[in-house]
Protein backbone atom coordinates (compact mmCIF):
# COMPACT_ATOMS: atom_id res chain seq x y z
CA UNK A 1 0.00 0.00 0.00
CA UNK A 2 1.03 3.52 -0.37
CA UNK A 3 -1.07 6.53 0.58
CA UNK A 4 -0.49 10.20 0.46
CA UNK A 5 -1.20 12.92 2.76
CA UNK A 6 -1.30 15.81 0.91
CA UNK A 7 -1.24 18.37 4.52
CA UNK A 8 -1.23 18.33 8.48
CA UNK A 9 -4.54 19.95 8.16
CA UNK A 10 -7.51 18.26 7.71
CA UNK A 11 -9.21 17.59 4.21
CA UNK A 12 -5.58 16.83 3.34
CA UNK A 13 -5.01 14.72 -0.09
CA UNK A 14 -3.69 10.91 0.98
CA UNK A 15 -3.19 8.28 -1.47
CA UNK A 16 -2.38 4.62 -0.97
CA UNK A 17 -0.85 1.86 -3.20
CA UNK A 18 -0.96 -1.92 -2.34
CA UNK A 19 -1.01 -5.31 -2.36
CA UNK A 20 -3.98 -7.13 -0.82
CA UNK A 21 -2.93 -10.04 1.04
CA UNK A 22 -3.19 -11.38 4.63
CA UNK A 23 -2.99 -8.99 7.32
CA UNK A 24 -1.18 -5.86 4.96
CA UNK A 25 -4.72 -7.03 3.20
CA UNK A 26 -6.56 -5.69 6.15
CA UNK A 27 -4.27 -2.84 6.57
CA UNK A 28 -4.79 -1.55 2.91
CA UNK A 29 -8.47 -2.11 3.16
CA UNK A 30 -9.18 -0.17 6.92
CA UNK A 31 -6.12 2.24 7.66
CA UNK A 32 -7.44 4.57 4.45
CA UNK A 33 -10.83 4.32 5.58
CA UNK A 34 -9.82 5.33 8.87
CA UNK A 35 -7.68 8.35 7.87
CA UNK A 36 -10.72 9.62 5.68
CA UNK A 37 -12.90 9.45 8.91
CA UNK A 38 -10.30 12.18 10.42
CA UNK A 39 -10.47 14.23 7.73
CA UNK A 40 -7.75 13.76 5.12
CA UNK A 41 -7.99 13.30 1.31
CA UNK A 42 -7.34 9.69 0.68
CA UNK A 43 -6.24 7.70 -2.42
CA UNK A 44 -5.33 3.89 -2.58
CA UNK A 45 -4.05 2.58 -5.80
CA UNK A 46 -3.57 -1.23 -5.51
CA UNK A 47 -3.23 -3.52 -8.87
CA UNK A 48 -6.69 -4.36 -10.88
CA UNK A 49 -6.34 -7.92 -10.43
CA UNK A 50 -10.25 -8.96 -11.20
CA UNK A 51 -13.27 -7.27 -12.72
CA UNK A 52 -14.43 -5.84 -9.62
CA UNK A 53 -17.94 -4.01 -9.78
CA UNK A 54 -17.28 -0.71 -8.45
CA UNK A 55 -14.60 0.58 -10.20
CA UNK A 56 -14.91 2.80 -14.06
CA UNK A 57 -12.67 3.20 -16.67
CA UNK A 58 -11.39 6.65 -16.67
CA UNK A 59 -10.16 7.23 -19.88
CA UNK A 60 -6.60 7.46 -18.65
CA UNK A 61 -3.80 5.50 -20.35
CA UNK A 62 -0.20 5.49 -19.60
CA UNK A 63 2.63 3.21 -21.02
CA UNK A 64 5.98 3.01 -18.71
CA UNK A 65 9.36 0.81 -19.37
CA UNK A 66 9.87 -2.27 -17.30
CA UNK A 67 12.92 -4.10 -18.06
CA UNK A 68 13.41 -2.57 -21.61
CA UNK A 69 9.81 -3.11 -22.50
CA UNK A 70 6.80 -0.80 -23.12
CA UNK A 71 3.42 -1.72 -20.66
CA UNK A 72 0.83 -0.30 -21.44
CA UNK A 73 -1.55 0.40 -17.69
CA UNK A 74 -5.44 1.86 -18.12
CA UNK A 75 -6.54 3.62 -14.87
CA UNK A 76 -10.02 2.80 -13.09
CA UNK A 77 -11.54 4.88 -10.06
CA UNK A 78 -13.81 4.26 -7.40
CA UNK A 79 -15.31 6.28 -4.65
CA UNK A 80 -16.28 4.31 -1.82
CA UNK A 81 -16.28 4.98 2.25
CA UNK A 82 -15.30 8.36 1.82
CA UNK A 83 -11.56 6.77 0.05
CA UNK A 84 -10.64 7.44 -4.27
CA UNK A 85 -9.83 3.71 -5.18
CA UNK A 86 -7.67 3.49 -7.82
CA UNK A 87 -6.73 0.63 -10.09
CA UNK A 88 -4.22 0.13 -11.98
CA UNK A 89 -5.20 -2.47 -15.12
CA UNK A 90 -2.56 -4.36 -17.18
CA UNK A 91 -2.21 -8.19 -18.92
CA UNK A 92 0.62 -7.91 -16.00
CA UNK A 93 -1.82 -8.24 -13.61
CA UNK A 94 -4.97 -9.45 -14.84
CA UNK A 95 -6.73 -12.69 -13.36
CA UNK A 96 -3.87 -12.41 -10.31
CA UNK A 97 -6.63 -12.26 -7.73
CA UNK A 98 -5.90 -15.68 -6.15
CA UNK A 99 -2.37 -16.04 -7.05
CA UNK A 100 -0.72 -12.68 -6.58
CA UNK A 101 2.65 -14.28 -6.48
CA UNK A 102 2.85 -16.48 -9.24
CA UNK A 103 5.50 -16.75 -11.75
CA UNK A 104 8.87 -16.29 -11.21
CA UNK A 105 11.28 -14.45 -9.28
CA UNK A 106 11.86 -11.71 -12.24
CA UNK A 107 8.08 -11.69 -13.22
CA UNK A 108 7.01 -10.54 -9.66
CA UNK A 109 9.96 -8.12 -9.89
CA UNK A 110 8.61 -6.37 -12.94
CA UNK A 111 4.91 -6.34 -11.53
CA UNK A 112 6.54 -4.46 -8.59
CA UNK A 113 8.25 -1.95 -10.65
CA UNK A 114 4.72 -1.85 -12.36
CA UNK A 115 2.95 -0.99 -9.85
CA UNK A 116 5.39 1.35 -8.71
CA UNK A 117 5.95 3.40 -11.83
CA UNK A 118 2.51 3.74 -12.23
CA UNK A 119 1.99 5.40 -9.12
CA UNK A 120 4.89 7.76 -9.47
CA UNK A 121 7.28 7.86 -12.19
CA UNK A 122 8.22 10.02 -15.16
CA UNK A 123 6.73 10.37 -18.52
CA UNK A 124 10.21 9.98 -20.52
CA UNK A 125 8.68 9.96 -23.91
CA UNK A 126 7.25 12.83 -23.51
CA UNK A 127 10.64 14.13 -21.52
CA UNK A 128 7.78 15.83 -18.52
CA UNK A 129 7.23 14.53 -14.83
CA UNK A 130 3.51 12.72 -14.42
CA UNK A 131 1.46 10.94 -11.08
CA UNK A 132 -1.23 9.06 -10.79
CA UNK A 133 -2.21 12.05 -8.40
CA UNK A 134 -2.63 14.36 -11.45
CA UNK A 135 -3.40 12.23 -13.79
CA UNK A 136 -6.76 10.37 -12.33
CA UNK A 137 -9.12 13.38 -11.48
CA UNK A 138 -10.94 11.84 -7.62
CA UNK A 139 -13.87 14.00 -6.88
CA UNK A 140 -13.49 16.60 -9.22
CA UNK A 141 -10.13 17.19 -8.77
CA UNK A 142 -6.81 15.57 -9.41
CA UNK A 143 -4.25 16.11 -6.23
CA UNK A 144 -1.74 18.53 -6.04
CA UNK A 145 2.15 18.09 -5.24
CA UNK A 146 3.06 20.11 -2.13
CA UNK A 147 1.10 18.35 0.47
CA UNK A 148 2.13 14.92 -0.40
CA UNK A 149 3.38 12.16 1.88
CA UNK A 150 3.77 8.47 0.58
CA UNK A 151 3.30 5.80 2.65
CA UNK A 152 5.02 1.92 0.87
CA UNK A 153 4.03 -0.73 3.02
CA UNK A 154 6.53 -3.78 2.64
CA UNK A 155 8.72 -4.72 -0.27
CA UNK A 156 5.58 -4.97 -2.37
CA UNK A 157 5.74 -1.27 -2.89
CA UNK A 158 9.36 -0.33 -1.41
CA UNK A 159 10.59 1.20 -4.97
CA UNK A 160 8.37 4.01 -4.60
CA UNK A 161 10.38 6.23 -2.49
CA UNK A 162 13.21 5.44 -4.52
CA UNK A 163 11.81 6.28 -7.99
CA UNK A 164 10.26 9.45 -6.12
CA UNK A 165 14.08 10.50 -5.15
CA UNK A 166 15.77 9.42 -8.47
CA UNK A 167 13.14 10.85 -10.93
CA UNK A 168 11.83 13.96 -8.45
CA UNK A 169 13.77 14.94 -6.04
CA UNK A 170 16.81 14.90 -7.50
CA UNK A 171 15.73 16.88 -10.61
CA UNK A 172 14.35 19.51 -7.94
CA UNK A 173 10.92 18.65 -8.31
CA UNK A 174 8.78 17.23 -5.67
CA UNK A 175 11.08 19.37 -3.19
CA UNK A 176 8.10 19.10 -0.46
CA UNK A 177 6.72 15.61 -0.92
CA UNK A 178 8.01 12.76 1.41
CA UNK A 179 7.50 9.14 2.05
CA UNK A 180 7.38 6.79 5.15
CA UNK A 181 7.58 3.32 4.69
CA UNK A 182 5.91 0.77 6.76
CA UNK A 183 7.71 -2.55 8.10
CA UNK A 184 4.58 -5.15 8.54
CA UNK A 185 7.24 -7.94 8.37
CA UNK A 186 10.88 -7.49 7.65
CA UNK A 187 11.75 -11.31 7.04
CA UNK A 188 10.06 -11.14 3.67
CA UNK A 189 12.58 -8.51 1.80
CA UNK A 190 11.81 -9.27 -2.17
CA UNK A 191 15.69 -9.99 -2.33
CA UNK A 192 17.30 -11.23 -5.20
CA UNK A 193 20.73 -11.07 -6.88
CA UNK A 194 22.75 -7.94 -7.94
CA UNK A 195 21.50 -8.42 -11.50
CA UNK A 196 18.30 -7.64 -10.58
CA UNK A 197 19.12 -3.99 -10.32
CA UNK A 198 19.09 -4.18 -14.20
CA UNK A 199 15.40 -4.40 -14.43
CA UNK A 200 14.02 -1.62 -11.87
CA UNK A 201 15.51 1.14 -14.19
CA UNK A 202 17.26 3.98 -11.42
CA UNK A 203 20.69 5.36 -11.79
CA UNK A 204 24.20 3.70 -11.68
CA UNK A 205 24.99 5.51 -8.75
CA UNK A 206 22.03 3.82 -6.68
CA UNK A 207 23.16 0.70 -6.92
CA UNK A 208 25.24 1.36 -3.77
CA UNK A 209 22.37 2.74 -2.08
CA UNK A 210 19.71 -0.22 -2.75
CA UNK A 211 18.40 -1.27 0.52
CA UNK A 212 15.13 -2.20 0.97
CA UNK A 213 13.96 -1.50 4.53
CA UNK A 214 4.76 -2.02 16.81
CA UNK A 215 6.39 -0.38 19.87
CA UNK A 216 8.01 -4.05 20.10
CA UNK A 217 9.09 -5.31 16.80
CA UNK A 218 10.15 -1.84 16.24
CA UNK A 219 12.98 -2.44 19.13
CA UNK A 220 13.57 -6.04 17.27
CA UNK A 221 14.56 -4.61 14.80
CA UNK A 222 17.55 -3.03 15.72
CA UNK A 223 18.47 -6.39 16.64
CA UNK A 224 20.72 -8.87 14.53
CA UNK A 225 18.33 -11.30 15.29
CA UNK A 226 15.19 -9.73 15.11
CA UNK A 227 16.14 -7.08 11.76
CA UNK A 228 17.16 -10.41 9.16
CA UNK A 229 20.53 -8.40 8.18
CA UNK A 230 18.97 -4.77 8.15
CA UNK A 231 19.61 -4.32 11.85
CA UNK A 232 22.47 -2.03 10.98
CA UNK A 233 20.83 0.24 8.38
CA UNK A 234 17.89 0.30 11.00
CA UNK A 235 20.16 1.48 14.10
CA UNK A 236 21.87 4.33 11.86
CA UNK A 237 18.24 5.74 11.36
CA UNK A 238 16.48 4.95 14.86
CA UNK A 239 15.45 8.59 14.86
CA UNK A 240 12.91 7.70 12.47
CA UNK A 241 11.66 4.37 13.94
CA UNK A 242 8.09 4.37 15.23
CA UNK A 243 6.72 1.43 16.16
CA UNK A 244 2.70 1.47 15.71
CA UNK A 245 -0.02 -1.49 16.34
CA UNK A 246 -2.71 -1.69 14.12
CA UNK A 247 -6.14 -1.67 14.71
CA UNK A 248 -9.22 -3.67 13.52
CA UNK A 249 -12.20 -3.38 12.03
CA UNK A 250 -14.75 -3.12 14.54
CA UNK A 251 -17.70 -3.25 12.50
CA UNK A 252 -16.81 -6.52 10.09
CA UNK A 253 -15.24 -7.94 13.17
CA UNK A 254 -18.40 -7.93 16.18
CA UNK A 255 -19.69 -10.59 17.81
CA UNK A 256 -22.67 -8.57 18.15
CA UNK A 257 -22.95 -8.21 13.81
CA UNK A 258 -21.00 -10.84 12.34
CA UNK A 259 -22.73 -12.41 9.53
CA UNK A 260 -20.84 -15.73 10.53
CA UNK A 261 -22.94 -16.07 13.01
CA UNK A 262 -26.61 -15.77 12.15
CA UNK A 263 -26.93 -19.64 10.60
CA UNK A 264 -26.35 -23.16 11.58
CA UNK A 265 -26.54 -22.98 15.63
CA UNK A 266 -24.19 -19.92 16.13
CA UNK A 267 -25.11 -16.94 17.37
CA UNK A 268 -24.31 -13.23 17.86
CA UNK A 269 -23.52 -12.06 21.40
CA UNK A 270 -22.45 -9.33 23.03
CA UNK A 271 -20.41 -8.57 26.77
CA UNK A 272 -23.86 -8.62 28.74
CA UNK A 273 -24.56 -11.93 27.17
CA UNK A 274 -21.06 -13.11 26.57
CA UNK A 275 -21.66 -16.32 28.31
CA UNK A 276 -24.25 -18.08 26.71
CA UNK A 277 -23.61 -16.52 23.72
CA UNK A 278 -20.16 -18.30 23.66
CA UNK A 279 -21.40 -21.48 25.04
CA UNK A 280 -24.00 -21.56 21.75
CA UNK A 281 -21.07 -20.62 19.64
CA UNK A 282 -18.61 -23.24 21.05
CA UNK A 283 -21.50 -26.23 20.77
CA UNK A 284 -22.15 -25.26 17.08
CA UNK A 285 -18.82 -25.13 16.35
CA UNK A 286 -17.71 -28.81 17.90
CA UNK A 287 -20.99 -29.67 16.27
CA UNK A 288 -19.87 -28.28 12.81
CA UNK A 289 -16.48 -29.92 12.93
CA UNK A 290 -18.01 -33.01 14.29
CA UNK A 291 -16.26 -32.89 17.44
CA UNK A 292 -18.25 -34.56 20.58
CA UNK A 293 -20.37 -31.75 22.17
CA UNK A 294 -18.63 -30.78 25.29
CA UNK A 295 -19.51 -27.60 27.07
CA UNK A 296 -17.09 -28.02 29.89
CA UNK A 297 -14.55 -29.43 28.04
CA UNK A 298 -11.45 -26.42 26.87
CA UNK A 299 -11.61 -25.39 23.35
CA UNK A 300 -8.27 -24.61 21.56
CA UNK A 301 -8.07 -22.82 18.31
CA UNK A 302 -5.00 -21.20 16.13
CA UNK A 303 -5.44 -19.94 12.56
CA UNK A 304 -2.85 -19.08 10.47
CA UNK A 305 0.09 -20.15 8.22
CA UNK A 306 1.53 -23.90 9.16
CA UNK A 307 5.02 -21.88 8.84
CA UNK A 308 7.46 -22.43 11.80
CA UNK A 309 7.30 -17.97 12.22
CA UNK A 310 4.10 -19.30 13.67
CA UNK A 311 5.23 -21.63 16.07
CA UNK A 312 3.13 -25.01 14.45
CA UNK A 313 6.32 -26.90 15.38
CA UNK A 314 5.49 -26.04 18.81
CA UNK A 315 1.82 -26.59 19.01
CA UNK A 316 2.69 -30.23 17.53
CA UNK A 317 5.67 -30.90 20.41
CA UNK A 318 2.48 -29.88 23.00
CA UNK A 319 -0.06 -32.14 21.50
CA UNK A 320 0.83 -35.37 23.44
CA UNK A 321 0.29 -32.85 26.79
CA UNK A 322 -2.98 -31.46 25.49
CA UNK A 323 -4.10 -34.53 24.96
CA UNK A 324 -3.43 -35.76 28.74
CA UNK A 325 -5.52 -32.16 29.70
CA UNK A 326 -8.82 -33.37 28.33
CA UNK A 327 -9.31 -30.54 25.65
CA UNK A 328 -10.08 -30.39 21.86
CA UNK A 329 -7.52 -28.24 19.49
CA UNK A 330 -8.69 -26.79 16.12
CA UNK A 331 -6.45 -25.66 13.56
CA UNK A 332 -7.51 -23.76 10.31
CA UNK A 333 -4.37 -22.59 7.91
CA UNK A 334 -2.22 -23.43 4.90
CA UNK A 335 1.27 -23.71 4.46
CA UNK A 336 4.30 -26.07 4.55
CA UNK A 337 3.14 -29.62 3.38
CA UNK A 338 5.28 -31.27 6.19
CA UNK A 339 3.02 -29.32 8.68
CA UNK A 340 -0.29 -29.69 7.30
CA UNK A 341 0.82 -33.56 7.06
CA UNK A 342 1.46 -33.32 10.85
CA UNK A 343 -1.74 -31.88 11.40
CA UNK A 344 -3.62 -34.32 9.32
CA UNK A 345 -1.70 -36.98 11.72
CA UNK A 346 -2.58 -35.87 14.68
CA UNK A 347 -6.08 -35.95 13.89
CA UNK A 348 -6.55 -39.18 12.48
CA UNK A 349 -4.57 -40.30 16.13
CA UNK A 350 -6.99 -37.93 18.39
CA UNK A 351 -10.72 -37.86 15.85
CA UNK A 352 -12.23 -36.77 19.58
CA UNK A 353 -9.82 -34.31 20.34
CA UNK A 354 -8.42 -32.49 17.38
CA UNK A 355 -9.84 -31.29 13.76
CA UNK A 356 -7.93 -29.36 11.44
CA UNK A 357 -8.93 -27.43 8.74
CA UNK A 358 -6.41 -27.02 5.49
CA UNK A 359 -6.58 -24.41 3.68
CA UNK A 360 -8.11 -20.88 4.53
CA UNK A 361 -12.25 -19.94 5.27
CA UNK A 362 -13.12 -16.91 6.18
CA UNK A 363 -16.33 -18.07 7.80
CA UNK A 364 -14.45 -20.92 9.70
CA UNK A 365 -12.26 -17.88 10.51
CA UNK A 366 -14.35 -16.38 12.23
CA UNK A 367 -16.56 -18.97 13.72
CA UNK A 368 -13.25 -20.24 15.36
CA UNK A 369 -12.91 -16.73 17.33
CA UNK A 370 -16.34 -17.04 18.38
CA UNK A 371 -16.45 -20.72 19.16
CA UNK A 372 -13.42 -21.16 20.57
CA UNK A 373 -12.24 -20.97 24.60
CA UNK A 374 -8.76 -19.85 24.02
CA UNK A 375 -6.37 -19.02 20.55
CA UNK A 376 -2.82 -20.00 20.46
CA UNK A 377 -0.30 -17.61 18.70
CA UNK A 378 3.23 -19.69 19.58
CA UNK A 379 4.90 -16.92 16.82
CA UNK A 380 8.48 -16.75 16.77
CA UNK A 381 8.34 -13.26 15.57
CA UNK A 382 5.23 -11.13 14.99
CA UNK A 383 5.24 -8.04 13.78
CA UNK A 384 2.03 -6.50 15.24
CA UNK A 385 -0.67 -10.02 14.53
CA UNK A 386 -4.63 -9.56 14.44
CA UNK A 387 -5.86 -12.77 15.16
CA UNK A 388 -5.02 -11.88 18.91
CA UNK A 389 -7.26 -8.81 18.71
CA UNK A 390 -10.09 -10.15 16.24
CA UNK A 391 -9.96 -13.17 19.98
CA UNK A 392 -10.08 -10.38 22.61
CA UNK A 393 -12.92 -8.15 21.04
CA UNK A 394 -14.84 -11.91 20.83
CA UNK A 395 -13.85 -12.68 24.02
CA UNK A 396 -11.48 -15.47 23.46
CA UNK A 397 -8.83 -15.47 25.67
CA UNK A 398 -4.98 -15.14 23.97
CA UNK A 399 -2.44 -17.16 24.78
CA UNK A 400 0.95 -15.85 23.06
CA UNK A 401 4.53 -15.72 22.67
CA UNK A 402 5.67 -12.43 24.04
CA UNK A 403 6.96 -10.89 21.17
CA UNK A 404 6.66 -8.23 19.09
CA UNK A 405 2.87 -6.86 18.48
CA UNK A 406 1.93 -9.78 20.63
CA UNK A 407 3.64 -8.96 23.78
CA UNK A 408 2.18 -4.84 23.17
CA UNK A 409 -1.08 -6.26 22.63
CA UNK A 410 -1.73 -8.86 25.30
CA UNK A 411 -1.09 -7.54 29.06
CA UNK A 412 -0.02 -11.34 30.71
CA UNK A 413 -2.87 -12.36 33.40
CA UNK A 414 -2.24 -10.85 37.28
CA UNK A 415 -4.18 -13.10 39.23
CA UNK A 416 -3.48 -10.77 42.25
CA UNK A 417 -4.52 -7.58 41.03
CA UNK A 418 -7.00 -9.28 38.46
CA UNK A 419 -5.66 -7.29 35.82
CA UNK A 420 -4.80 -8.57 32.41
CA UNK A 421 -5.67 -10.25 28.68
CA UNK A 422 -4.63 -13.14 28.75
CA UNK A 423 -1.25 -15.66 29.22
CA UNK A 424 2.71 -15.00 27.50
CA UNK A 425 5.66 -16.92 27.07
CA UNK A 426 9.00 -15.27 26.71
CA UNK A 427 10.70 -18.06 24.67
CA UNK A 428 9.58 -19.76 21.97
CA UNK A 429 10.12 -23.19 23.43
CA UNK A 430 7.31 -26.03 23.60
CA UNK A 431 7.85 -25.96 27.95
CA UNK A 432 6.77 -22.72 27.82
CA UNK A 433 4.17 -22.82 26.03
CA UNK A 434 2.99 -25.44 27.76
CA UNK A 435 3.61 -24.18 31.09
CA UNK A 436 1.60 -20.37 30.13
CA UNK A 437 -1.47 -22.59 28.89
CA UNK A 438 -1.31 -24.88 31.97
CA UNK A 439 -1.50 -21.70 34.19
CA UNK A 440 -4.66 -20.77 31.55
CA UNK A 441 -6.14 -24.29 31.68
CA UNK A 442 -6.03 -24.06 35.58
CA UNK A 443 -7.94 -20.34 35.49
CA UNK A 444 -10.44 -21.80 33.43
CA UNK A 445 -11.33 -24.58 35.40
CA UNK A 446 -11.15 -23.05 38.91
CA UNK A 447 -11.28 -19.99 39.01
CA UNK A 448 -14.33 -18.97 36.77
CA UNK A 449 -14.67 -15.03 38.48
CA UNK A 450 -10.84 -14.53 36.95
CA UNK A 451 -11.83 -16.02 33.85
CA UNK A 452 -15.12 -13.94 33.31
CA UNK A 453 -13.15 -10.39 34.22
CA UNK A 454 -10.08 -11.60 31.56
CA UNK A 455 -13.04 -11.74 28.95
CA UNK A 456 -14.66 -8.58 30.04
CA UNK A 457 -11.31 -6.51 29.82
CA UNK A 458 -10.61 -7.93 26.31
CA UNK A 459 -13.78 -7.36 24.66
CA UNK A 460 -14.04 -3.73 26.60
CA UNK A 461 -10.78 -2.40 24.98
CA UNK A 462 -10.48 0.20 21.99
CA UNK A 463 -9.44 -1.88 19.04
CA UNK A 464 -10.96 0.25 16.33
CA UNK A 465 -8.27 1.48 13.60
CA UNK A 466 -9.49 4.94 14.69
CA UNK A 467 -7.28 4.83 17.67
CA UNK A 468 -4.47 3.52 15.44
CA UNK A 469 -5.21 5.79 12.71
CA UNK A 470 -4.43 8.54 15.19
CA UNK A 471 -0.56 7.59 15.78
CA UNK A 472 -0.21 6.80 11.92
CA UNK A 473 -1.49 10.17 11.21
CA UNK A 474 1.62 11.32 14.19
CA UNK A 475 4.01 9.50 11.72
CA UNK A 476 2.49 11.19 8.59
CA UNK A 477 2.94 14.70 10.28
CA UNK A 478 6.17 14.14 11.50
CA UNK A 479 7.50 12.87 8.04
CA UNK A 480 5.79 15.95 6.72
CA UNK A 481 7.11 19.19 8.64
CA UNK A 482 10.66 16.96 10.69
CA UNK A 483 12.48 15.31 8.10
Amino acid sequence: MIETLASASKQSPTLSLGQDTSGLGDVAGALPRALARRGHRVMVVAPRYGNYAEPQDTGVRKRYRVAGQDMEVVYYQAYIDGVNFVFVESPEFRHRKNNIYGGNRVDILKRRVLLCKAAVERCRQKLSYSQVPWHVPCGGACYGDGNLVFIANDWHTALLPVYLKAYYRDNGLMKYTRSVLVIHNIAHQGRGPLFDFSYIDLPPQYLGLFLELSHGYAWELKTSKGGWGLHGIINENDWKLKGIVNGIDTKDCSPELDVYLKSDGYTNYSLETLQTGKQQCKEALQKELGLPIRGDIPLIGFIGRFDPQKGVDLIAEAVPWMIGQDVQLVMLGTGRPDLKDMLRHFESQHRDKIRGWVGFSVKTAHRITAGADILLMPSRFEPCGLNQLYAMRYGTIPVVHGVGGLRDTVQPFDPFNETGLGWTFDRAEANLLINALGNCLLTYRQYKESWEGIHRRGMMQDLSWDNAAQKYEEVLVAAKYQW
